[in-house]
């Protein structure tokens, strides 16, 4: 897996936080079908995990020497 330039690190901080935020405005969401908000919250934080991961392997790999 190939890591992030500067620009896609950037962008990746900012899909996470949008994605955080959305996550935590479904999370206090009240009505609705709820088994539908659960499914959503699950599939946000698969992808903020997922975004997480890709920032973190990135900042390694720059962090390590070559």
């Amino acid at each position: 897996m190939r890591s992030l330039n500067d620009t896609e690190l950037t962008n990746s901080r900012r899909k996470l936080g949008a994605l955080e935020a959305l996550c935590r405005t479904k999370a206090q969401e009240t009505g609705g079908d709820e088994e539908l908000r659960d499914m959503t919250l699950q599939s946000l934080q698969r992808l903020i995990n997922q975004l997480k991961e890709e920032i973190a392997r990135s900042q390694a790999h720059h962090l390590t020497p070559q």
